[in-house]
Order: structure tokens, then sequence, then C-alpha cells
């Protein structure tokens, strides 16, 4: 069946949502990444070796904000959106995640892909992540080589700085 006018637009702005969500993270804006979730969303990510499971939207920016913080450099592509309607207001979404996380400290470049199920809910404020959650296709972390030099990254300067970092281990689990 054909998509109406008014879904082709909702289909833009569910886009447009989720590579906000992106973005927000590998540049740490809290602001930003706060405006896409509703007020209880859930979050259930299983990684290589972790599981982080969570609910609300404070706690969401509490758990990113801590996790890529400005010791870490974040890069997350999402892409091949695959985005239904499950009534006039709402949605969900597939989407491939292509992602890495280079931790300077530890010297250590984790690189790999994720498939992302996601529900959305239209609100007063817009389109919303009202659920999220992904499991891994691959992972792999190695180390820094030795002659490699990191010039510059955003979130030493936008990342949550130690201080304002909380304990995310309260969300997840290692295996």
């Amino acid at each position: 069946m054909p998509f109406t006018l008014q879904q082709l637009s909702d289909l833009e702005d569910i886009k447009q949502l989720k590579h906000r969500y992106f973005r927000s993270i590998d540049t740490g804006n809290e602001l930003e990444l706060a405006s896409v979730f509703t007020e209880d969303v859930t979050i259930d990510y299983r990684g290589g070796g972790y599981r982080a499971k969570l609910q609300g939207r404070q706690n969401m920016v509490d758990f990113i904000g801590s996790a890529f913080n400005s010791d870490i450099v974040a890069q997350h592509h999402g892409h091949c959106p695959e985005i239904g309607f499950t009534g006039p207001d709402s949605a969900e979404g597939t989407w491939y995640l292509e992602d890495r996380f280079i931790d300077p400290i530890r010297q250590e470049d984790t690189i790999g892909t994720a498939i992302y199920r996601d529900r959305y809910v239209r609100t007063a404020d817009g389109w919303k992540i009202a659920h999220s959650e992904y499991d891994r296709v691959y992972e792999i972390a190695r180390p820094i080589p030795a002659d490699e030099r990191l010039s510059f990254h955003l979130l030493a300067k936008t990342g949550r700085k130690p201080e304002a970092r909380i304990d995310t281990t309260k969300w997840l689990e290692w295996y």
C-alpha cells in the first residue's frame, strides 16, 4: 500500500529524529539528545560483551553523556532505515548502525555494527523515540597503534567532564 502525503512527511521527520540522535551522541549535545526521547523511553542495547537496559529520558541522557564523555571519541552512522506506521501517531523502524568508539586513555579503538529496532510516537512536540534496542552484528576492539596520534576530538570540548559523570554500571550487565 502506498504512503499518504502525511506519512511521507512523517517518514522524513522520523529519519531526521534518528539522525539527530546519532549526531547528538557524537557532539555531546545533551539538550538535543534529550529532545529525541519520550519522558518514559525504554532502552535495551545488547552489545559484544554488555547489555544496557534502562528507562526514562534523564537516565538515558545521563547514560549516554557519561559513556560518551570528554575522554572518548565517537562516531555513529545510521543507514538503511526501514520504517512502517503502526497507527496515525506511531511507527516502528529498523536501522543499520556503523559505529566507532575510541578510548585514547585505554588506547583502544572499537568498531562495529548493530541492528536498531525503534518505536516512535508523535507527541505535541513532534515525533519521539519511545523505545530503542539493538543487537550487535559484530564488534572488533583493537589497540591503537603507537605511531597514531589523535590530533583533535570534539567531545574533549563538549562531552561531560569527569566531575559531571555518573556511575552507569547500574544499567549494565557484563558477559
